[in-house]
């Protein structure tokens, strides 16, 4: 056993990708330097007990596994590491002799087979394909774990908002989504910068596994560095391979928007993969991550009623109803809120209230015609509180979600 250790510590097995379990040494060591030249480092065991004992090391990703060995043979080997490491791509060693217990490995589930003697070449190429479909494996159960986990970071946004007092939800939102951000996509470094309006800058606002305070990091003018581009441009981020040094230390980062047009509030930024680099799925994540954040922040700054301020005539005064031979302005949305408020609080029944509503609507709207849809709060459902007399019956209610008026609702976005 002091063999195999001593070839252990001749090769670095901190960075062992392959584990070599083969009872005969010239076969070990000849594997071993074969895969090391071709910059693979390796493993090594005598038997298949410490084959399996060693198989718990963590970066491996193939094994390759003699067939006929003493004690412990190679078919009961790999039985037990594909139960205990499915993800571990298996390549077995026969000799020419062994074609009914290769094909009892290959049902069990191993990813190759190579005859001895061993071809280099062939042997380099088998390990570097069972490297990448492990790789491939890896990253597949990685992705699918964060979209398990999704959901829940982004109740748990909306849980802290609704449980923090208003005059501290934005801070606390900023730090949770920056811890989020950590934890979804494993990474060692997240922060929230935010936009300064008054000098044009982002300024962190939340971070985790920063090097020194919040209060102490230096703002980035817009259209500078790769967080000021991404800003400005409003468009996400992705490097998977960049030279480090400078605000980013890491090779690799992932950065996008909070807020969309010309409504952006900041970034949300990643860095410093623990595993590996980002990739598009990542990116992706940190980009449902901050729409969530967008809406919360968005909500959490808004002032209440009170808070405003406007004199009592410019809350009452009615407004003027927008002419209907005139095309739609831009600010039609503002001017058709003004139009059913005048026409509303000049009503005093609740059905003429609605009725008003309604005819101020379609009037701003060029003589459309008009539904108002309410959301049932027991339900879910969307039910038709009022529409115009002129209008073809619309269904009582409909599903949350389904059709052109649930999908509005759900998205948030108007459809024209």
């Amino acid at each position: 056993m002091s063999g195999a250790g001593g070839e252990e510590d001749a090769m670095g097995e901190g960075e062992a990708r392959v584990l070599v379990v083969d009872d005969e040494r010239f076969f070990r060591e000849a594997i071993r330097d074969t895969l090391g030249a071709a910059g693979h480092a390796c493993l090594l065991a005598e038997n298949g007990s410490e084959g399996l004992e060693k198989a718990s090391r963590p970066g491996l990703g193939v094994a390759i596994l003699d067939i006929q060995m003493p004690g412990l043979n190679g078919i009961e080997v790999l039985r037990r590491l594909r139960a205990s490491h499915p993800l571990l791509r298996v390549i077995i060693l026969s000799s020419q002799t062994d074609q009914e217990v290769v094909l009892e490995a290959l049902r069990l589930g191993a990813s190759d087979y190579l005859a001895k003697p061993l071809h280099e070449e062939e042997l380099v190429l088998a390990v570097e394909r069972a490297l990448e479909t492990h790789a491939v494996s890896v990253r597949w159960r990685q992705t699918r774990e964060r979209l398990e986990a999704l959901p829940a970071k982004l109740a748990e946004l909306r849980a802290v908002a609704a449980a923090t007092e208003p005059d501290r939800r934005s801070q606390v939102l900023r730090d949770r989504a920056a811890v989020a951000a950590a934890e979804l996509l494993d990474a060692a470094r997240t922060s929230v910068m935010l936009l300064d309006r008054g000098e044009n800058v982002l300024r962190v606002a939340a971070a985790v596994g920063a090097h020194v305070p919040v209060s102490e990091m230096d703002p980035v003018p817009l259209g500078e560095g790769a967080s000021g581009a991404a800003f400005q441009r409003g468009e996400p981020l992705l490097v998977r391979d960049a030279v480090s040094g400078g605000r980013y230390e890491s090779t690799s980062y992932a950065l996008t928007p909070i807020g969309d047009g010309d409504e952006r509030l900041g970034l949300l930024c990643a860095t410093e993969p623990v595993a590996g680099g980002f990739g598009e799925e990542e990116l992706a994540l940190l980009r449902v991550l901050a729409q969530e954040v967008s809406s919360l922040l968005a909500a959490s700054d808004k002032p209440a009623l009170s808070e405003l301020d406007l004199a009592e005539d410019e809350l009452l005064a009615p407004p003027e109803i927008i002419d209907s031979g005139q095309p739609l302005a831009d600010d039609v949305d503002v001017e058709l809120a003004r139009a059913i408020c005048a026409a509303t609080t000049s009503e005093v029944a609740p059905e003429r209230i609605l009725s008003a509503a309604l005819s101020a609507a379609s009037v701003a709207l060029g003589e459309a015609p008009v539904a108002l849809h309410l959301v049932d709060p027991e339900t879910g459902e969307l039910r038709v509180e009022a529409q115009q007399e002129a209008l073809r019956p619309d269904r009582p209610t409909l599903p949350p979600g389904r059709g052109l008026t649930g999908t509005v609702l759900e998205t948030r976005c108007p459809i024209t």
